[in-house]
């Protein structure tokens, strides 16, 4: 098996959203989503092309990574092969020799599904485990009671406000209401809703995004935030029901999650929302 790693270029994109898709399944551990590319493709699909690898054999496209940051990289494999030596010891090398365009020299972090030979591979190569993270799961066989808050599907009309709520849970200056119309524009956005939770005083008190990966496939909760001056009110446990019950709308199988094991309170939230938690994953640095 032949294996070449590659820039898929804007042209490309879809076809690694597609991709990602096929191997979601509720029967393997939390790994890269094609809400991920789509919650990234808010910065532009030629930002996006830039940050994204593919390695491909055969034709067919075996891995993807996202650079998630220019030494960070969220990588997932095609589930057959998972345990495949052959791609483990080529994404080894692919990751370690910055001239292969993957990942600078010095210090990086990796992301990789649980279950993945590439992970005893690069700690037998000198990688270190890195942060934890708690994955976590809702089933979504049952129907998704009522969350307590007034749910409105943000739109155009209403993308201010989606923002606006982003912007103060996040402290991200930079979501404006453009980037969110560049969000929506983007191919991958189709098969997601941005959701605004509203008190009874007809406040916006928080928002959340959910991704589906298609019918009987799970579904993907990117990103949950509270408005910073209404925090502590169990809405971003209500918003988290509510994206679970969007995502059975949508045909999701179940809803996903991921948060630093270290944010305990996030962990919390999604608990009494009904995630429940999957295994630890610890990610793999590299000091040098």
């Amino acid at each position: 098996m032949t294996i070449v790693v590659n820039e898929p270029g804007v042209d490309g994109l879809m076809g690694v959203v597609d991709a990602l898709r096929a191997w979601q399944d509720d029967r393997t551990p939390l790994q890269l989503h094609p809400g991920d590319l789509g919650w990234a493709w808010a910065l532009g699909a030629e930002r996006l092309a830039a940050d994204v690898r593919t390695w491909n054999a055969d034709g067919r496209i075996i891995a993807v990574g996202y650079l998630d940051g220019p030494d960070v990289l969220r990588l997932t494999t095609a589930p057959d092969l998972r345990q495949d030596e052959t791609l483990a010891r080529q994404l080894q090398a692919d990751l370690d020799d910055p001239e292969r365009g993957v990942l600078p020299a010095g210090p990086a972090g990796v992301e990789i599904p649980n279950g993945a030979l590439l992970r005893e591979v690069l700690l037998e190569a000198g990688w270190n485990p890195d942060e934890p993270w708690t994955p976590l799961r809702r089933d979504l066989s049952e129907p998704v009671r009522d969350c307590g808050l007034r749910i409105e599907v943000a739109g155009p009309r209403t993308a201010g406000t989606r923002a606006a709520v982003h912007r103060s849970a996040f402290g991200s200056p930079k979501f404006t209401e453009e980037v969110w119309h560049v969000l929506a524009a983007g191919p991958v956005y189709s098969d997601a809703r941005c959701l605004i939770g509203y008190d009874d005083q007809d406040n916006a008190v928080a928002a959340a995004t959910v991704w589906s990966a298609g019918p009987g496939k799970p579904g993907l909760l990117e990103p949950m935030g509270v408005h910073a001056d209404h925090r502590g009110r169990g809405h971003g446990t209500a918003i988290s029901v509510a994206a679970a019950a969007a995502l059975r709308e949508m045909g999701a199988s179940s809803a996903l999650v991921s948060t630093p094991s270290s944010n305990t309170a996030a962990v919390a939230t999604y608990r009494a929302a009904g995630y429940e938690p999957s295994p630890e994953r610890l990610d793999v640095g590299r000091a040098a």
